[in-house]
């Protein structure tokens, strides 16, 4: 989307957000990632240092409320990170995402000093839970995402997705990230890492769709 390669942050954004509305309602939305709407915000926190301020000062009061099922994604998350050694994050499981929504959220009540002091000490127990993914962290998510969707795709049965020659809006965006995969691999740009995780999770995906006759072409979409 065009929002990801802003330099600035999004006006627009940053006036919903000094109003006292939250970062995955902005983001919801504008039909992006709650990680883009964070880190265009976290631009502008250092450009303005009155926003968080302003942005609490809107805020409804009832936002230190503790509720049933806070507690529970509360003891959820501290199970995460006890198991995983990380928090979560959003595009790997609906739970995950779930969790990771509801952290950020904490995030920003924290940032402004709303943060329920219940909530504040048991997540305190996690160093660095207060900071924001950085920009490179959301891209490492949404690069997992789309592989998964990926796979999904293949596996309803379909060929792999193109990048051109369609009018499917799915096919063509999943089409042009793995096209953009194979750009990479050919460049040497492509990690070790990223390419073991391809071969495993969609084999075949540097030839692409057979060729009539049998054949295929490595790069092909």
């Amino acid at each position: 989307m065009t929002q990801t390669k802003r330099k600035a942050p999004d006006a627009e954004w940053v006036l919903m957000y000094r109003k006292g509305i939250p970062a995955p309602k902005i983001a919801a939305g504008a039909g992006v990632a709650e990680s883009v709407v964070r880190y265009h915000l976290a631009v502008a926190a250092r450009e303005d240092r009155g926003l968080r301020a302003a942005h609490k000062a809107a805020l409804p009061k009832a936002s230190q409320r503790v509720t049933e099922a806070g507690r529970r994604n509360l003891a959820d998350i501290l199970a995460f990170y006890e198991t995983e050694g990380r928090l979560p994050v959003t595009g790997r499981s609906r739970r995950e995402s779930t969790l990771a929504g509801w952290l950020t959220r904490r995030r920003e009540q924290a940032a402004v000093g709303v943060l329920s002091p219940i909530y504040a000490e048991a997540l305190d127990a996690i160093s660095g839970w207060r900071n924001y993914p950085t920009k490179r962290d959301a891209d490492a998510v949404r690069w997992t995402q789309r592989l998964s969707e990926v796979a999904a795709y293949l596996a309803a049965g379909h060929e792999f997705p193109r990048h051109n020659k369609t009018n499917d809006q799915e096919e063509r965006t999943l089409g042009v990230w793995l096209h953009t995969q194979r750009i990479d691999h050919r460049a040497g740009k492509l990690t070790p890492a990223k390419e073991q995780q391809l071969n495993t999770v969609i084999p075949g995906w540097r030839q692409g769709r057979q060729r009539r006759g049998g054949r295929s072409k490595a790069g092909q979409s």
